[in-house]
């Protein structure tokens, strides 16, 4: 549990940072590409350790390639999201994501997956509905990236279920950030604006905490239940909300909590009914 409230208090950082470059004017795909590259860069010895050269031949080079491609799509999503949310309300909208990997266990997986997780389901989508409160407020753009984020992480994690023991945790992480690195940088000479030194510090720093951020989580579910840990993701929030006041000066508003919390108390059931499940 230690490890991945952890995770939940630095992720937030990479957010600030994020949100700030985007607000400076450099290209999010610039910023996405950083993260990639230096993600990588800080997994490749550990893959290489655990698998020398084949780290750089995956096992099933398609599904790594669709799962680098969900997991980018998702941080390029959330990050243009920034531009135009608060970071608490984005990510509030963003973690509908447990929501969607419920749905896809059940299509695309074939888990089984009752009436009461169903309806559990159904009810955060409410508490959703309630954050962006469609038709009652003005159309937000970073509604519809948040969004979008939550679904293609959503779609990441079951990607990541299914190709579970293919290959050491680390190495799929460098190959992850490796081929999302290298097909970033086929679009760079389109859109390339040099970051100053400043802006540099804060794309190594981004793309280490995301990576370090990523590698608690991986370890955390070594030692603990998924069910367990699943619903301390929101505490990742708490942190979203202290960084985006202290550093924007943001606060969501009541409906946004009152949404928030329904969307938790749903994915905090959906967490508990799928340990009662397995036990």
């Amino acid at each position: 549990m230690a490890l991945m409230l952890a995770a939940m208090a630095i992720l937030p950082v990479i957010d600030v940072f994020a949100k700030k470059l985007g607000e400076a004017g450099l290209p999010i795909l610039i910023v996405v590409w950083a993260r990639a590259l230096f993600g990588g860069l800080m997994t490749l010895p550990f893959a290489l350790r655990a698998e020398g050269a084949q780290a750089f031949r995956p096992a099933q080079p398609l599904r790594q390639l669709a799962r680098s491609a969900l997991l980018f799509s998702a941080t390029f999503l959330f990050f243009q999201s920034l531009k135009h949310l608060p970071i608490a309300d984005a990510l509030a909208i963003f973690f509908v994501n447990p929501l969607v990997i419920v749905i896809l266990s059940a299509l695309a997986l074939r888990e089984k997956v009752g009436p009461r997780r169903w309806a559990a389901v159904a009810v955060g989508f409410v508490g959703t509905l309630i954050i962006i409160r469609p038709g009652l407020v003005e159309v937000n753009p970073g509604t519809f990236y948040a969004l979008g984020a939550g679904v293609a992480l959503g779609s990441y994690f079951v990607m990541t279920r299914a190709m579970a023991g293919v290959a050491d945790a680390m190495v799929l992480n460098f190959q992850t950030s490796a081929i999302g690195a290298a097909l970033m940088t086929l679009a760079l000479p389109f859109l390339w604006l040099s970051p100053s030194p400043t802006q540099w510090a804060m794309l190594a720093a981004l793309g280490v905490i995301a990576t370090l951020g990523h590698v608690l989580i991986t370890k955390a579910y070594e030692h603990g239940e998924a069910s367990l840990l699943a619903p301390l993701a929101f505490t990742e929030i708490i942190m979203a909300t202290i960084l985006g006041w202290w550093f924007f000066g943001d606060l969501p508003d009541r409906w946004t909590v009152l949404g928030v919390t329904i969307l938790i108390a749903s994915a905090v059931y959906i967490s508990v009914r799928e340990r009662q499940v397995k036990a």
